[in-house]
């Protein structure tokens, strides 16, 4: 099936299953004398559950699920009941994880494990703090600095691929830019004539999740996912000798010698793993973020030449490190863009044992949705929080401040996000270059129709038109 034809099917399946009849009842009795609620909610459509509508318009489906139920509510999702979590005094409860009770490692392994196992983000507890450690060495500030020297020259020759003058697909083309990118910096080397096959790969992979039938059949797209993991596999396997060998600063060279303080190493596999599960991160969330970006600042024109004067200043293509931290409007506008359109909206978690959240009984193996997208989106905790206002995030304004889990675009406390800066770094130096190069507008009442990977993402590829600021 296409893509627009998924999208409509997905729509009008939304749409239909959002009407469909379903008592409510709560998902489990609590222990009598416990002073606990019943999570409320209901399982939707049979089998199903209300997987449509979380995928195809995941915002206003956990607007009305809050209006109906509040912060806690049960429904049916994707093969599985989930406990939806949305508001920052809810979501901060479970990420605070203060009894250590909601667990990564079983939520996220039930959605993905098939296709990322192994990443950081599958791990709990001791296992988790131990990779952790070791793979903070990739991430420190010199190698950040490193990093952005060896971006710069690749953002440049991917912009120069670009069509100037017409109509392009943004979205893919930014795609295959941070994969680019994320494939020098961490593997050292250029992807060539792989690229496409490469970003299909970690593609099906990422939709696999999303599989209602979460079985091995061929055409399916749980197939999909798991063919595209063994091709992930290979690729990687086929170079690490190499990297083991190698003295390069490339991160998939620094996995391979990176140390504890006790001296211990990652095996084989999980350098692959770790590889598979950061290129994937880097290069997703990376995209979507700087598709989203270029859409705000083609909608509201005032801000990208605000931004561009600031880049103009600084005299130069190839930024430093400290050069990109003084492009603060730049700041404003990635904060806000990760506000309105969070690149990894929803992450998971599973009750280890039976617990409680916000005086709900949660029962153990219970899975839980912590909906990041739509409560960055919500009224209830920003102003006018449907309008693009960067300078919400000014310090005269600060309303991120509000809450410590206001805004959480990267997670929080243990599980942050390893590569946030890294991430920032890259959107920034990207959207710096395009300024410098380009002017680009979308129509004033355009707004793109949005598909679910990792996040909400332009499922028509963001139609734009790029004209050479000096043309």
């Amino acid at each position: 099936m296409s893509a627009p034809a998924t999208r409509i099917f997905r729509s009008v399946a939304a749409d239909i299953t959002a009407h469909v009849p379903s008592p409510d009842r709560v998902l489990a009795e609590p222990p009598p004398g416990s002073g606990l609620k019943g999570v409320p909610g209901n399982q939707g459509v049979p089998l199903i559950g209300h997987a449509f509508s979380m995928f195809a318009d995941a915002l206003n489906h956990t607007r009305r699920r809050y209006a109906e139920y509040g912060p806690v509510c049960w429904g049916g999702g994707p093969g599985t009941p989930v406990v939806g979590v949305t508001g920052p005094d809810a979501i901060g409860e479970v990420l605070a994880n203060r009894e250590k009770v909601f667990l990564n490692a079983p939520g996220w392994n039930f959605f993905i494990g098939p296709f990322f196992k192994g990443g950081l983000m599958l791990m709990d507890l001791e296992e988790h703090l131990f990779h952790r450690r070791i793979m903070q060495q990739a991430f420190k500030h010199d190698r950040l600095v490193g990093y952005l020297e060896g971006m710069n020259p690749a953002i440049a020759r991917g912009l120069d691929r670009w069509a100037v003058n017409s109509k392009i697909a943004l979205y893919p083309e930014a795609k295959r830019l941070t994969l680019d990118i994320a494939t020098e910096v961490f593997m050292g080397g250029e992807v060539g004539a792989g690229a496409d096959k490469l970003n299909k790969a970690f593609v099906d992979a990422v939709v696999g999740g999303q599989a209602l039938v979460r079985a091995d059949v061929p055409g399916g797209t749980w197939h999909r996912g798991l063919e595209a993991r063994k091709q992930l596999e290979r690729h990687f396997y086929e170079q690490l000798p190499a990297k083991r060998a190698s003295a390069g600063d490339d991160l998939f060279s620094v996995l391979c010698h990176a140390e504890s303080e006790e001296g211990e190493r990652f095996s084989d596999e999980e350098v692959v793993d770790h590889m598979i599960f950061l290129l994937m991160a880097a290069h997703d969330t990376s995209t979507i973020t700087v598709s989203m970006m270029a859409y705000f600042l083609g909608r509201y024109p005032g801000w990208q030449e605000r931004l561009r004067a600031q880049s103009q200043a600084l005299g130069k293509t190839a930024v430093t490190h400290a050069e990109l931290e003084t492009l603060t409007d730049l700041d404003l506008v990635m904060k806000e863009t990760l506000r309105m359109n969070a690149p990894v909206g929803i992450i998971v978690r599973e009750a280890a044992r039976d617990t409680s959240l916000q005086g709900f009984y949660i029962p153990a193996g219970t899975r839980l949705m912590l909906n990041i997208y739509a409560s960055q989106r919500m009224n209830e905790w920003w102003e006018n929080a449907d309008h693009f206002d960067p300078e919400r995030f000014s310090e005269s304004r600060r309303e991120d401040r509000s809450n410590q889990y206001a805004w959480i675009p990267f997670g929080g406390n243990v599980h942050k996000c390893i590569g946030m800066h890294f991430g920032g770094m890259e959107v920034k130096a990207i959207i710096h270059q395009m300024l410098l190069r380009y002017r680009w507008s979308v129509p004033a009442d355009y707004e793109p129709p949005l598909d679910y990977g990792t996040g909400p993402m332009p499922g028509d590829g963001l139609p734009m038109r790029l004209q050479p600021l000096n043309g």
